[in-house]
């Protein structure tokens, strides 16, 4: 039985926990390093792991060690726990957005099989996608598990090249607040044209949640996809021209690009924390 330890027991923690309890891995085999207390008695409650205050004790024994932290606050843990994992050589799964490898290697110790994975916030309802890469050292069977572990929260896609990383957290990591924020608009245009503000939201809620189900359960090409709805001079026609009029193409490249840039940036900013 595979020992498992979370640095960091906030909300993405609590989805892999979740997660791995219902694929069967047993509560005993999973520990948690959480430094707010009332945090660590709420995981303890509600999963049966085991809690601690010190992220040491929590690793003392773990065979993979998941760092679910805020990117700002893995330098400051390295010190704590460098000793162990170099003594221990566990395999490293860090689901901190924009940490780089080599940064983990820095602050860890270069000798550890290192994953780095970026999950998304529908991961907190078993939805999500996650993007992953890995160091030299991470043998095959490290990488089947690490993928596992990822695998119980939604979708996994390993991506070879890690510098694409940064493209990985501007789709599908900051994916949903693009599509949240469509749904405002498309609510707001609805409330406009004079439907209670309860209906449109509704309306355009349910509309995003079955347009994303026929794309991952049809597996078909969105274009088809689009087409099919769209009628030869219909009401989806005149509304894509408009879009097509106002550089819809061209907002979401340069949006994403914009996205792209600023990890790059907020990666590079954490060589000067370490």
């Amino acid at each position: 039985m595979t020992r498992l330890a979370f640095i960091g027991g906030g909300n993405m923690a609590r989805s892999l926990i979740g997660g791995l309890l219902k694929t069967g891995v047993a509560a005993a085999s999973i520990s948690v390093a959480e430094p707010l207390a009332e945090a660590r008695h709420a995981l303890g409650r509600e999963f049966g792991v085991a809690c601690y205050a010190e992220s040491r004790l929590a690793v003392a024994e773990a065979e993979v060690i998941l760092l679910a932290v805020k990117p700002q606050i893995m330098p400051s843990i390295h010190a704590d726990l460098r000793d162990i994992l170099q003594r221990n050589r566990p395999l490293l799964i860090s689901i901190a957005a924009g940490v780089r490898l080599d940064q983990l290697e820095r602050w860890f110790g270069a000798s550890l099989p290192i994953v780095r994975c970026m999950p998304n916030t529908p991961a907190l309802i078993g939805a999500g996608a996650t993007g992953l890469c890995a160091n030299s050292r991470v043998s095959p069977p490290q990488k089947a598990q690490a993928q596992h572990i990822l695998d119980t929260c939604g979708i996994t896609r390993w991506i070879d090249d890690e510098a694409l990383m940064d493209t990985v957290t501007a789709l599908s990591g900051s994916g949903p607040a693009y599509f949240f924020a469509l749904v405002e608009a498309l609510e707001a245009a609805a409330v406009a044209q004079g439907l209670p503000r309860d209906t449109a939201r509704a309306l355009a809620a349910q509309t995003c949640l079955g347009a994303g189900r026929m794309l991952v359960e049809g597996g078909e090409d969105p274009a088809l996809l689009r087409q099919r709805v769209t009628s030869p001079n219909g009401t989806t026609q005149a509304a894509l021209e408009s879009f097509t009029a106002d550089g819809l193409t061209r907002i979401v490249s340069r949006a994403v690009a914009a996205a792209t840039h600023r990890g790059v940036e907020l990666a590079a900013s954490l060589d000067k924390l370490s």
